[in-house]
């Protein structure tokens, strides 16, 4: 079986945005550690988008939280931290998404399996 990549995304369910605002957030995460996979791992990123762009979205509850996934996670592959430029639903700077990847899907795995589907 040929490896396979994929993106997570890590969502704050804390915040109480509309399924709209969750979306443009995680497409600002994705769009983010995809640019800063190609900087690091270009081989990464062909083979993803070769395999059709698996993403997997997930959710923590507070910014804390998601600041100890990007502590961990920023060591192992490309990471994107988001923060809301506050035109809409939350004030300006509030970190909202943290990108990861693309990487092999087993090696995200390993650490971010226990986490649940927004």
């Amino acid at each position: 079986m040929e490896p396979r990549y994929k993106q997570v995304l890590i969502v704050r369910a804390d915040l109480g945005m509309g399924k709209g605002k969750i979306a443009a957030q995680a497409a600002h995460a994705a769009v983010d550690a995809m640019g800063k996979t190609l900087e690091s791992h270009p081989e990464w990123v062909q083979e993803w988008r070769e395999s059709g762009q698996m993403k997997v979205v997930v959710k923590v509850n507070s910014a804390r939280e998601l600041g100890e996934w990007k502590k961990k996670l920023e060591k192992l592959f490309p990471v994107a931290l988001i923060r809301d430029a506050g035109h809409t639903q939350i004030k300006p700077g509030t970190i909202t998404v943290l990108g990861i990847g693309p990487a092999l899907e087993s090696e995200l795995d390993k650490y971010t399996d226990d986490l649940k589907l927004l």
